[in-house]
């Protein structure tokens, strides 16, 4: 059973050391690079930054990072937002990260930080993978490249 946790000082060194295959590093940031830009921006106000470590029956598999953010000068709405996802490479391909996902837009769902219609996501183009993924989900390509990265939108 999948399960998001709050990153901790007792999760913090194992979260860091998770990785994804050699061939995904491009795709996504690491996770301590990760962490880092979720203290800056919320040191800024920018956002509000959620990291969760994704456990399988205690066992860290992976990590994901959301947050919630006004409406800003960039033309995005008040919305959510997945600014990483990844699974580590000893514990890929067993489903965990399509059940990690309906964990983290279940949580969305709650909206513990403000009401809003909307998730945003972005990934690389050449990322068919999590393309894929995140339309099973019902993430639509919004046609805006941030980055160089697609923007993608889920209406709740």
């Amino acid at each position: 059973m999948i399960e998001l946790r709050k990153i901790t000082f007792d999760n913090f060194d194992e979260c860091i050391k998770l990785e994804p295959n050699e061939n995904q590093k491009s795709f996504v940031a690491s996770n301590i690079r990760s962490l880092a830009q979720a203290y800056v921006a919320l040191t800024n106000n920018d956002c509000i930054p959620m990291p969760y470590a994704i456990y399988a029956d205690d066992i860290m598999v992976g990590f994901i990072m959301m947050s919630y953010a006004e409406e800003d000068e960039d033309g995005f709405e008040t919305a959510y937002w997945v600014w990483r996802f990844m699974i580590d490479k000893n514990h890929q391909e067993k489903g965990y990260g399509k059940e990690a996902m309906t964990k983290a837009l279940d949580l969305i769902r709650t909206f513990p930080h403000g009401k809003t219609s909307s998730v945003y996501l972005s990934y690389e183009l050449e990322n068919v993978v999590a393309k894929a993924l995140y339309a099973s989900f019902g993430f639509v390509e919004t046609g805006r490249i941030e980055d160089g990265e697609m923007v993608a939108k889920l209406t709740l």
